[in-house]
């Protein structure tokens, strides 16, 4: 089986790659481009590993065997029913072995001319996770720093509107970053999938341009972002975005509309801040859940949490927010593009941004 056995740096050569594991294992994390063609359903490798252990490796074995080729049998009846004689696909699975083998060793007996990832996922996550430590140290970042309510948000997408490299990590991690910030609805990607997605942006920017970043914290939600990614854009530009009270108000109101819209988890959410907050204060607070008073909360929640976090924070992370440039921000307002291209304008003055 060496031969046909090839490494990562070999994936760009085949016509497909296909990933034989299961359907969780694919959805937790997979190869780019990859179709999932499971030789053995979630519930089916849970039967297999049971029956290894419990019964003895000899009927697990054999068990696995027969619910592969049953289903090795099925994915040629239809997945890849219509593929050509010359097909050249690559496939993987944990590790790179009998399930992937098995597949490999039957396709090329058809006549394919398949392959073997050697290691599997494991060696694509091992490639992974060094890319991380030093493709995001090749770009130069500006990093938009503000208090929640200020629009970094927009305004990062108001750049990207406007031509400009942006990174939106809280996209990528489907999170707002706050105590507040789960997307409603959406459950954030596994740890694995959030890096696979971080360095597809990566390789998509330009290292002759800078990449507007939204100032965060080591972890987004349940991600942590990479420490070379943070080290790089804490140490470099920064533009501090302000907006006044009121805007910071609306904005939170608009953005956080589907927490009010559901005031029993949003003060499950709130009873979290116990510890940072006297029991007394996020009472109160409960309490403008209890009677609807929205504006009044957000206000409270921007003077007694938000600020004071930002006040603490901001400083130790950010080498040049004392240079920073200064933008009053308009968040909620519908020419957002035209305030970001005039950023853009003055950061080209100051030479942080190509003309």
């Amino acid at each position: 089986m060496k031969s046909l056995l090839v490494t990562l740096d070999k994936a760009g050569d085949f016509d497909e790659i296909v990933d034989v594991r299961t359907p969780l294992e694919f959805a937790e994390d997979h190869i780019p481009g990859a179709i999932n063609a499971p030789v053995l359903s979630n519930e089916e490798r849970v039967l297999v590993g049971t029956t290894y252990k419990q019964v003895s490796p000899f009927e697990g074995t054999r068990l696995g065997a027969a619910l592969v080729a049953r289903n090795i049998a099925h994915h040629l009846e239809t997945t890849f029913a219509d593929r050509p004689r010359n097909w050249r696909p690559l496939i993987y699975c944990w590790r790179g072995g009998k399930r992937s083998g098995s597949v490999t060793t039957l396709f090329n007996m058809i006549g394919w001319q398949a392959r073997q990832l050697d290691g599997g996922y494991k060696s694509y996550r091992r490639a992974t996770l060094d890319t991380l430590d030093t493709l995001p140290k090749t770009f130069t970042y500006i990093a938009l720093v503000g208090p929640t309510g200020s629009g970094k948000t927009r305004l990062l997408s108001a750049l990207n509107q406007a031509g400009a490299q942006t990174l939106d990590l809280e996209a990528l991690a489907s999170h707002r970053g706050s105590l507040l910030g789960a997307w409603a609805g959406v459950p954030q990607p596994s740890q694995k999938r959030f890096d696979t997605l971080l360095v597809s942006a990566l390789r998509g920017f330009d290292p002759g341009q800078p990449v507007f970043v939204e100032a965060e914290s080591r972890r987004i939600g349940s991600i942590t972002l990479p420490l070379a990614l943070l080290e790089t854009f804490h140490r470099g530009a920064c533009v501090e975005v302000r907006s006044s009270r009121e805007d910071r108000a609306t904005f939170l109101l608009h953005d956080y509309a589907h927490l009010f819209d559901h005031p029993e988890h949003l003060k499950e959410q709130l009873q979290k801040l116990i510890g940072l907050h006297s029991r007394e204060r996020v009472t109160g607070w409960l309490g403008l859940v209890d009677e609807n008073r929205r504006a009044e909360l957000a206000g409270e929640l921007i003077e007694r949490h938000y600020d004071p976090a930002y006040a603490r924070s901001s400083d130790q992370h950010f080498d040049q927010l004392p240079n920073a440039l200064q933008l009053d921000f308009r968040p909620n307002d519908a020419d957002v593009v035209e305030q970001a291209k005039a950023l853009l304008a003055q950061l080209e003055s100051r030479t942080l941004v190509a003309g």
